[in-house]
């Protein structure tokens, strides 16, 4: 079994507390991303389970074992870092070979026992460590070759090979070892947005090849959302919410995952509920959804949240309908991109489908030009103000 366990962690460095309270359980071969803005403790935490960074306070479980004081070899972690780590003298087939050379590995060898007495001849079973063989090393390197794709590289050296490429290398180094879990902190940064794009492809297809347990820090939540079977958001140090992509885009628990999770992000509007279960955005009185319990809410200052995806273009004489001015119209070839300001709120966006939109419809979007919005009362969310938290949860 390979679940990771973190129970109240803590990072402090000097007066900074990096990592504040981390609690959560791994599974088995589940892929969970840690996703935040640049300090947020994401890759502090990792090093921490990986051992290059040294625990406060609170306990770290690979497996049924306590880690805290286990040395990073001992781990039976493999790490993908940022800037791919490649030797630069040795060719790829070295740099995939050369964990593998260094590290023993547990096996089972029978030792022959003879009976003194008898003579009787037994075989006992017991565990060894041993290096591995010429041949063993061979097979792993050429096998992560292949399943990766660089058959053809193993000979050359990493100034040789492209940015992908040499991405590829350091996962196979990772892979090798074949260790419990793997460890990678933004593996992709670094590459243009196309290879991007194709390696976060590739490393879909490859967790389901190799089926382990899989630990990814990044900054981009289209890698978090496309990649993690549970996201967990970061921010201060402090988790805000763990969830399945789902959860965390539908239900967000505070208006910072409302914020970070969504491109373009939620439109947000301060607002108050009024008596009769509305809020009122640029003198317009809109239904809520109708599960929210709005007892306590009434004449309590709030934040209204609607994604982008959700709003609509509409008529002035629709129910809800909600007045803007057009201030920047993105044409991003499938969907057009819409800039409005609604009253006070500036740079509120909508995003609408070109194959929507009528000839004349298109021409209608233009700067300056007055338009009419509205949404589903089911999809909005309301935040409490002061708290910044969700009332839906």
């Amino acid at each position: 079994m390979s679940d990771v366990i973190l129970k109240n962690v803590y990072k402090v460095f000097d007066d900074v507390t990096a990592v504040n309270n981390f609690s959560m359980e791994i599974k088995d071969k589940e892929f969970i991303v840690f996703v935040g803005p640049s300090g947020c403790g994401k890759t502090t935490t990792l090093r921490m389970i990986a051992g290059l960074e040294k625990i406060t306070a609170g306990e770290v479980y690979i497996g049924d074992k306590l880690v805290n004081f286990v040395q990073p070899k001992d781990r039976d972690i493999a790490m993908v870092f940022q800037n791919y780590a490649l030797y630069p003298h040795m060719t790829v087939y070295k740099n995939m070979a050369f964990s593998l050379k260094m590290r023993k590995f547990l096996d089972e060898k029978k030792v022959k026992k003879v009976n003194k007495k008898t003579g009787e001849i037994t075989y006992e079973t017991k565990k060894v460590m041993r290096k591995l063989t010429k041949d063993e090393i061979d097979q792993k390197v050429r096998e992560a070759a292949r399943l990766l794709e660089i058959e053809d590289y193993l000979q050359r050296k990493p100034k040789a090979l492209s940015g992908g490429q040499r991405q590829r290398v350091a996962i196979g180094r990772a892979i090798v070892r074949n260790p419990k879990v793997f460890l990678m902190d933004e593996p992709l940064s670094n590459l243009d947005a196309k290879l991007r794009n194709q390696m976060r492809a590739e490393l879909i297809l490859l967790r389901q090849r190799i089926n382990t347990t899989f630990i990814y820090v990044t900054h981009d939540q289209t890698e978090a959302m496309t990649l993690g079977d549970r996201i967990v958001i970061m921010k201060d140090g402090f988790i805000q919410q763990i969830g399945t992509p789902n959860e965390v885009f539908n239900h967000p628990k505070n208006i910072f995952v409302a914020s970070f999770i969504g491109t373009p992000q939620m439109n947000l509007f301060d607002t108050k509920v009024n008596k009769d279960g509305t809020v009122t955005i640029n003198e317009t009185s809109i239904s809520l959804n109708p599960e929210l319990k709005l007892d306590s809410c009434v004449g309590k200052d709030v934040v209204l949240g609607i994604r982008p995806e959700h709003m609509k273009i509409c008529k002035a004489e629709d129910q809800n309908a909600v007045k803007g001015v057009i201030s920047v119209v993105e044409s991003m070839g499938s969907s057009i991109h819409l800039h409005i300001d609604i009253g006070d709120v500036n740079n509120v966006i909508i995003i609408i489908p070109t194959a929507e939109l009528s000839a004349a419809e298109l021409v209608d979007l233009k700067y300056g030009n007055d338009i009419y919005v509205k949404w589903e009362p089911k999809l909005s969310h309301l935040f409490d103000s002061e708290t910044t938290n969700n009332f839906m949860n």
